[in-house]
């Protein structure tokens, strides 16, 4: 049986296919117009996307490494930890509390989410745009230094386990041309981001809470 997160790659890549086939054999001297698909967003952030810190740490702790204590020790966890760097489809922002490692589940659902996202934005008329990675694996001594500033850090996060990952809603790269006032953009892609993130969590693939004070969707591979 193929690992799990390369059966996730494929299914990416059949979703892939399917929103961006194109109907007609391409022999019309005149192209056909173009029908981009509707935005619907969802109809609360906070009600569609409130899985508690309990469900994150149930599956963090099956599928991710033992919490680590400091970065020196990254080279020694129990289970494989991935790189996650800048992409086509996604950049990892300036990281000053966690460092850039998710176990391969985690790093195939970020790539998914990524994919995807860019996948819809072309269905729907809209100009490719990178997400942007806010918050990866951190370290129990990151998350002493985060409690300085922030008191409200969590000591029993799922971000110790490299199987959870913030993104920012209200932070973009765009990668294409000019796509209309940038107020409206921001909120049109949220609410695309909104639409994949559903997707995936309706079907089994990871849990996702809203946060609203941090700007970011707290997200964790199942």
């Amino acid at each position: 049986m193929k690992p799990a997160y390369l059966l996730l790659a494929g299914m990416v890549l059949s979703l892939s296919a399917t929103l961006t086939g194109c109907g007609g054999d391409g022999t019309d001297d005149v192209p056909a117009k173009q029908h981009f698909n509707r935005i619907k967003g969802v109809v609360s952030y906070r009600k569609e996307f409130n899985d508690l810190n309990d469900l994150h740490l149930s599956s963090a702790r099956t599928i991710g490494v033992t919490p680590i204590t400091s970065r020196s020790d990254l080279g020694r966890t129990s289970r494989q930890l991935m790189w996650v760097d800048d992409n086509k489809y996604y950049e990892v922002d300036r990281l000053t509390h966690s460092v850039p490692y998710l176990v391969p589940r985690a790093s195939a659902v970020l790539m998914a989410i990524a994919m995807n996202f860019n996948d819809s934005l072309e269905a729907k008329g809209i100009g490719p745009h990178k997400l942007i990675v806010t918050s990866v694996l951190r370290t129990k001594n990151d998350v002493k230094r985060l409690r300085k500033s922030n008191a409200n850090a969590s000591l029993n996060s799922a971000h110790f386990y490299g199987t959870t990952f913030d993104i920012s809603y209200n932070r973009f790269v765009k990668t294409g041309g000019a796509d209309g006032d940038e107020e409206v953009r921001e909120l049109k892609l949220k609410l695309v981001l909104s639409e994949v993130l559903k997707d995936m969590r309706d079907a089994g693939l990871c849990y996702v809470k809203h946060e609203l004070r941090q700007g970011c969707f707290h997200i964790t591979a199942r």
